[in-house]
């Protein structure tokens, strides 16, 4: 079984690839051929981290994401997120291969964002304003760059000097906004923190695609009230949203008027005048698509 380390990881999954494989994983996903159970979050015993446990099988493959995440890390200087995404033949149960995990979740999430801008704007982002300085931010940064390099894309953190941190890990052109300044003239915000607290909640714009990606808890919010409450509503996953999209869970929506992102892969776009949202909290299924992909980049499908 070929294992392969974070820099290979990267090179088996391109951005355009993974956006093709993840709309078509949606449909599979709705239609029952991709079973996805719960995640199971085990807390370790010194209290430190949690280990986190997402099978998924097709009628192709069988995928296993193990990922351990321990926030005090960072002050160690550990990555806060280790792990490794296993592959299988569903026909035979024969491991293929193995993923680096943080990379894997990384391009696959920011890859989500991309069907979801390109199923819910109406037209190619000009300008788009990404909330948030850490590895999603450099995730969101390179594939927007890769897809729309003609867009100009700005970062918001908490301080100049890790907004240009993005820039600087990234190696592309970023232009900069200080917290809590108004975004001015973009069309797509991406929000992509731990926040506990809402840091997006201007009044819903025509137009304006927002993108929560961050807030992936009950407890946790980026995206406040006011903005949700006067807009079309999406997510990725309507299964897992419920328990875990905070934002719209804080908010007090009715999940009855919550839209799969697949219905816009499907169908018809959301009304081009209605402010629109979308929730992104993840699945095994998307891991799933991700093999998909390094597989065929292998040569192998």
């Amino acid at each position: 079984m070929n294992m392969y380390d974070a820099t290979a990881t990267a090179r088996l999954l391109p951005y355009a690839a993974l956006v093709e494989a993840l709309e078509a994983a949606m449909a599979d996903y709705r239609d029952g051929a991709i079973l996805c159970p719960e995640r199971q979050v085990m807390q370790a015993p010194s209290g430190a981290g949690v280990l986190l446990s997402m099978p998924c099988a097709g009628p192709d493959l069988l995928c296993h994401k193990l990922v351990t995440v321990y926030s005090g890390n960072p002050a160690q200087g550990l990555p806060a997120i280790h792990g490794q995404v296993t592959c299988g033949d569903a026909r035979t149960g024969r491991l293929l291969f193995t993923l680096d995990g943080p990379v894997t979740t990384g391009r696959r999430t920011a890859a989500v964002t991309l069907v979801g801008i390109r199923r819910l704007l109406p037209h190619a982002p000009r300008r788009i304003l990404v909330i948030g300085t850490g590895a999603q931010a450099d995730a969101h940064v390179q594939a927007l760059a890769d897809t729309w390099p003609q867009a100009a894309v700005f970062v918001q953190g908490r301080s100049v000097a890790r907004e240009r941190a993005v820039a600087g890990r990234t190696g592309l052109p970023v232009g900069l906004v200080s917290a809590g300044d108004d975004p001015g003239d973009v069309d797509v915000v991406i929000l992509v923190t731990t926040s506990h607290v809402p840091l997006y909640d201007l009044p819903p714009r025509p137009g304006r695609l927002i993108v929560g990606v961050g807030a992936f808890r009950p407890d946790m919010v980026e995206i406040g009230a006011t903005t949700i409450g006067g807009s079309v509503l999406y997510v990725d996953d309507p299964v897992g949203a419920p328990v875990e999209a905070g934002d719209y869970i804080q908010a007090g929506v009715a999940w009855g008027q919550v839209h799969p992102l697949v219905e816009a892969v499907d169908g018809p776009p959301p009304p081009a005048d209605r402010p629109v949202v979308f929730k992104s909290v993840g699945c095994a299924a998307w891991d799933l698509a991700a093999c998909r992909v390094a597989l065929r980049q292998m040569g192998q499908a």
